[in-house]
């Protein structure tokens, strides 16, 4: 009789309880490959951005304005928000455009374009997340992405 009992037990739940296990995880890992996907592109675009800026930074006449407006066309061409990429400022948005020296070989140097774009970059869902686990820690703060772009004049 007993062996009987052992084979009709029911596992009717069993489906649910894996389910909210796996669930959560799935779902985890799924934000984050879409957090860090729309990390990356913001990444390209501020690249691209600071290479834009170089290029103007080349021409003979230009002006840091000039610069730092086609940074800001390109960042919110790039479809960057409108909240942080301002036509008229670029709140917390960091552009600076130098003229630096660079060594083209031996004691040879030239002069060269400097272009510097630091813009700070929040993910959507993992921050609030990292806020929520991590109480009063810096891991849901924002961090800053940085590229520079050198351009040697011509």
């Amino acid at each position: 009789m007993r062996r009987w009992l052992s084979r009709t037990r029911r596992e009717d739940g069993a489906a649910l309880v894996e389910t909210a296990f796996v669930l959560p995880i799935m779902l985890l890992v799924s934000v984050g490959i879409f957090e860090f996907g729309r990390a990356y592109q913001t990444w390209q675009v501020i690249t691209n951005a600071t290479r834009e800026g170089a290029r103007v930074a080349v021409l003979p006449e230009y002006t840091d304005d000039s610069v730092k407006a086609r940074v800001r066309t390109y960042l919110k061409d790039g479809g960057l928000p409108a909240a942080i990429v301002d036509d008229t400022a670029m709140t917390n948005v960091a552009i600076t455009a130098t003229t630096i020296p660079v060594d083209v070989g031996g004691t040879v140097t030239a002069s060269a374009a400097s272009v510097v774009v630091e813009y700070p970059f929040e993910f959507m869902v993992l921050q609030p997340v990292a806020q929520l686990v991590v109480n009063g820690s810096m891991a849901g703060a924002p961090f800053t992405m940085r590229m520079t772009t050198i351009m040697r004049n011509e």
